[in-house]
């Protein structure tokens, strides 16, 4: 069984960082290709960024683009997301995913990322 445990979310101002790290059990981690989803309040939530299995591909949703980058580590069965240059309305709860282009959470918490001055 697959779990997933996301950290690094917190307050932060506009125009702030955040690194997010998700630490991947339960699967042959090095196989799946991985993503990062975001509930914001009041909608559905979203599918943020994708990772393949090799690191070779990345993409990424339009609002984030250029300010979010997301990598892994094989070695250490972890997934990564930082976040640079972030806005008041990239506040949410994120969520890793084990699959490419997921909008769902697997169940996990998820980490809260609030931008405010």
């Amino acid at each position: 069984e697959v779990q997933l445990v996301e950290s690094g979310g917190g307050l932060v101002q506009p125009g702030g960082s955040l690194r997010l790290s998700c630490a991947v059990s339960g699967i042959p981690f090095k196989r799946y290709d991985m993503s990062w989803v975001r509930q914001r309040p009041g909608k559905t939530q979203e599918w943020v960024a994708s990772i393949t299995a090799g690191s070779d591909i990345k993409w990424y949703a339009d609002p984030v683009k250029g300010r979010f980058t997301v990598s892994r580590d094989n070695a250490n069965n972890m997934v990564y997301m930082q976040m640079d240059d972030l806005e008041t309305d990239d506040t949410g709860v994120y969520y890793c995913a084990t699959s490419r282009y997921t909008d769902h959470s697997e169940g996990s918490q998820g980490t809260q990322v609030t931008v405010s001055s």
